[in-house]
């Protein structure tokens, strides 16, 4: 192996430390990271750390590029696994991945979706990969086509405008409104699962699953998806 390779491995394996010791922080700590804090857990002084992520902020980014990328990729496998004519089917599936990745996942969970971390903005490349289950949620719809119950309202132009830019300034009635559908939906799904993740369904429902199943009939309904 030569020098250069040695030391991308090394690097590696350093970044790859440091953000499972982070990620335990934020489990017992919230977002509220500190790279002193992280260095200390490793038994190394704050210096060595900041050779691989130069601040908080850089090891939150790292943190949340890895979230979206892992929710994505378990959504994306379990949608695979359904036959494509299975609209219904397809998603269930995928929004049944994100609760299971968000209970398994709490923690990073609430990174991603929970309160903003004071002082802390997302930088750009956090789009992209926030995107992908929205993605795969409009998928299911564009295969539904003109099979899509009609929205009880058509979209407001400002709204259609806002999600044209969206799609890249791509023109299309069903286009935006299949993405105007999806985020109805998001957003109830979001919802369900914030209020599971962090305990505001206690005492209220225990069936959750079963509660969890039955909305997300309703959000496919909502979307226009047909029975």
């Amino acid at each position: 192996m030569s020098a250069s390779s040695l030391r991308a491995r090394v690097r590696s394996e350093m970044n790859h430390e440091i953000k499972e010791v982070a990620r335990r922080h934020l489990a017992a700590e919230g977002a509220n990271l500190s790279l002193r804090g992280v260095a200390r857990d490793m038994g190394i002084v704050p210096s060595a750390l900041y050779r691989y992520f130069p601040s908080r902020d850089a090891l939150l980014t790292a943190l949340i590029l890895d979230g979206y990328e892992a929710l994505a990729r378990a959504a994306t496998e379990a949608e695979a696994g359904v036959p494509r004519e299975d609209l219904r089917g397809r998603w269930h599936a995928v929004c049944s991945a994100v609760r299971k990745w968000a209970l398994e996942h709490p923690a990073e969970y609430g990174l991603l979706y929970g309160n903003p971390v004071p002082g802390y903005v997302a930088p750009q490349d956090t789009v992209e990969p926030a995107t992908k289950v929205v993605l795969l949620l409009v998928g299911v719809l564009a295969d539904a086509g003109d099979s899509l119950a009609p929205l009880p309202s058509p979209v407001p132009e400002p709204v259609r405008a806002d999600l044209r830019r969206l799609l890249g300034e791509r023109s299309g009635a069903a286009a935006e409104e299949q993405l105007d559908r999806v985020f109805a939906a998001w957003t109830q799904l979001f919802g369900l699962l914030s209020f599971e993740v962090f305990g505001r369904l206690n005492d209220l429902i225990s069936a959750r699953t079963e509660y969890f199943d039955h909305h997300v009939g309703l959000m496919a309904d909502l979307a226009g998806l047909p029975r």
